[in-house]
C-alpha cells in the first residue's frame, strides 16, 4: 500500500550542517523528494527520493533555480555562529532575501525559517519571554535572524507567503552545559516541531521557540499554540552529568544572558 505524502518536493537549505543532516532524513517522511542543498559538498542523494544540489545562497539566480518545482522551503542555510558582519551579510541576509524572492517567483506558499533564540539574546535569564517580547539581538548573527523574521512578515503581508520562524534553542543529542539545560531541544522534539511547522493550517507568520519541555526554560510558546507543538523530552535526564562540570564564574555570560557567550563574541576588526 502506497502512503500519500503531504508534499511532492521539499527544499532543504543548509543540509550539510548539524541540524540539516538530521532533517535531511526526517523530511523524507513528508515529501516524495527532498532537495538537499548547501555550499559544502554532500554525499549523493539516496535513490529517487532525494536530490543533492550545491548552491551558494548569495547567488540569486542559483537560488531561483534551486526553488523550481518546490512545494515548501525549509531554510536552514547560512552561517550559524557569530562572525564578522561581512561574512554574515552574504550567507544570512542576502541569502534569506533570495530565498523569499524565489518563493515569490515560484509561488511557493510556505517557508520554515531557522531563526534563533539569539534574536532575544540580551534578555536576562530571569525573564520569561514569548514571541511578542522585545527583540534584543546579541550579535551580527542574531541581527540577521531578526532581519529574516521581518522578511517573513513582509512577504506574508505583501504576497501571502506563510512562514513559521523557529527560534531554535540548542539542538544537540544532549545539552553541553548549564545554559543548555534551559535551551535544549532534543532531536525528537525538533522533528515534531518541523512536522507542525510544515503541516499546521493558517500560520501566517508564526514565531515559535524551539525548546524541549525543560524544567527551567525561559520561553513561553503561548502565541504559537495553534501549531500543536507539544515537546516530549526534557534536559532533566542530564542534570546530574551537567552539574558535575566546574561552576562558571559569576560574571560568565552563560549565567547572565539568554544568549550566553554570543553576547560577548567579537569585535572582528582583524577579519
Amino acid at each position: 500500500m502506497t502512503t500519500t505524502k503531504p508534499f511532492n518536493r521539499i527544499l532543504l537549505t543548509g543540509a550539510a550542517g548539524g541540524l540539516g543532516q538530521i532533517l535531511r532524513e526526517t523530511l523524507q517522511a513528508h515529501a516524495n523528494v527532498v532537495r538537499a542543498s548547501d555550499i559544502s559538498p554532500m554525499a549523493p542523494g539516496a535513490g529517487d527520493h532525494e536530490e543533492v544540489i550545491e548552491c551558494n545562497l548569495a547567488d540569486k539566480s542559483g537560488v531561483h533555480s534551486l526553488a523550481k518545482d518546490v512545494d515548501v522551503i525549509v531554510h536552514l542555510g547560512g552561517i550559524s555562529t557569530e562572525r564578522a558582519f561581512e561574512e554574515i551579510l552574504d550567507a544570512n541576509i542576502r541569502g534569506t532575501f533570495h530565498i523569499y524572492e524565489a518563493a515569490r517567483k515560484h509561488r511557493i506558499k510556505r517557508v520554515v525559517f531557522a531563526s534563533s533564540n539569539h534574536v532575544t539574546g540580551f534578555h536576562r535569564q530571569d525573564q520569561e519571554l514569548d514571541a511578542r517580547s522585545e527583540r534584543r539581538p546579541d550579535g551580527y548573527y542574531a541581527l540577521s535572524k531578526s532581519y529574516g523574521e521581518d522578511m517573513a512578515t513582509f512577504y506574508f503581508e505583501r504576497y501571502g507567503i506563510e512562514t513559521v520562524s523557529l527560534r531554535i534553542g540548542s539542538s544537540f543529542a544532549e545539552p553541553h552545559n548549564r545554559r543548555m539545560m534551559s535551551t535544549w531541544l532534543s532531536y525528537r522534539d525538533l522533528g515534531q516541531l518541523m512536522e507542525r511547522a510544515l503541516l499546521a493550517d493558517d500560520v501566517g507568520h508564526t514565531v515559535v521557540y524551539g525548546v524541549s519541555a525543560n524544567r527551567s526554560t525561559w520561553w513561553n510558546n503561548r502565541h504559537a499554540s495553534h501549531l500543536g507543538f507539544i515537546p516530549q523530552d526534557s534536559s532533566e535526564a542530564f542534570r546530574e552529568k551537567i552539574e558535575r562540570q566546574p561552576a562558571p564564574a559569576a560574571n560568565d555570560p552563560d549565567l547572565l544572558f539568554q544568549g550566553g557567550a554570543f553576547t560577548a563574541a567579537g569585535p572582528f576588526e582583524n577579519n
